[in-house]
């Protein structure tokens, strides 16, 4: 049996060895496709946003319940996309800017296949994953909110989650 699809880890990752680990044993892939997220320094998406930086970003997840959630998904993204294999692995705990909170890698035979199924698991796992996160400012800390974007983004998959205030 090869490494499991879904880690949820403190420590950080290094993605030349988790992308040669996904295809390593399957010649039939001709394209791993992936997504590396990493703490922003300033609050939201939008660098005007009052409040400042961030000093730390800290994750929090319901063990068991979040790793299931995200199998889930790998196996939709299987239905939905001609894709060989899945890794995904979020980190939890407290994290500075600039530091790798999620890998997403998809091997497929052809890209396009591996680009969509890449961007469908990641436009989930913003909105429907079980992780709560929380911003640490110089003003004080606050959780963060789904955004009306995030939702938008899923729903273009046909899913629809409801999740932005």
């Amino acid at each position: 049996m090869g490494a499991p699809r879904v880690v949820i880890q403190t420590e950080d990752f290094d993605l030349s060895r988790e992308v040669q680990a996904l295809h390593q044993d399957d010649l039939g892939v001709g394209a791993v496709t992936s997504f590396v997220g990493t703490v922003r320094d300033r609050l939201g998406s939008a660098p005007a946003e009052p409040g400042g930086s961030i000093a730390l970003l800290e994750l929090e997840h319901y063990p068991g319940m979040t790793e299931s959630s995200i199998e889930s998904m790998i196996d939709q993204a299987f239905a939905r996309f001609d894709i060989r294999a899945v890794r995904v692995i979020h980190r939890v705990g407290a994290l500075e800017p600039g530091a790798q909170i999620v890998l997403v890698a998809v091997a497929s035979a052809h890209r396009g296949e591996s680009f969509k199924a890449c961007e469908f698991l990641m436009d989930y796992l913003k909105t429907q994953a079980p992780f709560w996160k929380k911003e640490h400012t110089p003003q004080g800390a606050r959780w963060v909110d789904a955004r009306v974007s995030d939702d938008q983004a899923l729903a273009r998959w046909g899913i629809s989650a409801g999740n932005a205030a």
